[in-house]
């Protein structure tokens, strides 16, 4: 059974990026930045840090970039926090399931639309004979 502590430092990984980024992190590039999870490995040495921006593709990569030169800065943070006997490496990733839920939407939508039509269709046919579901055995 996978021990809980990785959890447990994942869940204060989290907490300690969000609140450091909102208050000490000034660098313009960053946007509207969401942490929306941490994994961290079972032996604490790497933290796999996802998130999402707010904005169009250069939103994201002016994050991306103070994201990567804030990273030294949110690591000491995490490590003096956390009180490791390891400070785990903290990688960011842009999460991708804004996009995901994105698409299944269009998706949906057009499903919506291919069912409209359908309905059109439906609502002005005639079966091809008079009664289709007659057995034609019973007479």
């Amino acid at each position: 059974m996978p021990s809980k502590r990785p959890l447990q430092v994942a869940d204060r990984i989290k907490e300690l990026i969000a609140n450091t980024l909102e208050s000490r992190v000034k660098d313009p590039r960053l946007g509207f930045i969401t942490i929306t999870d941490v994994r961290v490995t079972g032996d604490l040495q790497q933290a796999s840090i996802f998130y999402t921006v707010l904005g169009d593709n250069a939103a994201r990569e002016s994050t991306a970039a103070a994201l990567s030169s804030a990273k030294g800065m949110l690591r000491s943070e995490v490590g003096r926090s956390l009180g490791l006997r390891v400070t785990p490496s903290l990688e960011f990733f842009l999460d991708g399931m804004a996009d995901s839920a994105s698409a299944m939407n269009d998706l949906i939508e057009q499903m919506h639309k291919a069912d409209a039509e359908v309905a059109k269709l439906r609502a002005g046919a005639k079966p091809v004979a008079e009664n289709p579901y007659k057995n034609h055995d019973q007479g």
